[in-house]
């Protein structure tokens, strides 16, 4: 649960700091589901789970963001922070309810993997304020297309 950390370091001011661990903890979780599937751990339930903390993780992040814009009366900074965190979960919603029919749905611009680099480089260059807002605004657009990408996957698919 690296993002907690990364969250708290958000909500602290320490943004680039923030987004070293954003960057560290994907790598870990990237890294455990390699180690389970290396050894035969895979299972149902750890997937689940698995998918669960990632979004726990990601929305940590997102509203500790929201957090520090609230504070600092940055109105559109907040609903930039909101929408993308929308946007990331429609991502993932959308793919688990497919899934849950039956049918693959991987396709999509935006899956997590870039939603994490994204966050992070917005981390990392938030000294440069319009970076960040820029990448909020970015992973909103594209989070909902993608979400409309895989509605319209599923809708091909289950087609008579």
């Amino acid at each position: 649960m690296g993002n907690v950390g990364a969250g708290a370091l958000v909500v602290t001011g320490h943004l680039f700091a923030a987004g070293f661990v954003v960057l560290a903890a994907s790598l870990f979780d990237i890294l455990d589901g390699a180690l389970a599937r290396a050894t035969n751990r895979v299972t149902r339930f750890g997937g689940v789970l698995d998918s669960t903390l990632d979004r726990l993780a990601e929305a940590l992040v997102l509203i500790a963001l929201a957090v520090v814009f609230a504070r600092d009366g940055a109105v559109a900074e907040v609903a930039a922070a909101s929408l993308a965190l929308i946007g990331s979960f429609l991502v993932s919603y959308v793919r688990a309810r497919a899934e849950g029919a039956g049918i693959q749905c991987e396709v999509g611009i935006l899956t997590r993997a870039e939603r994490v680099v994204l966050l992070a480089l917005g981390l990392l260059l938030s000294s440069f304020s319009y970076v960040l807002l820029g990448v909020l605004g970015v992973i909103t657009v594209l989070g909902f297309v993608t979400a409309g990408q895989r509605l319209f996957h599923v809708w091909r698919q289950t087609r008579g």
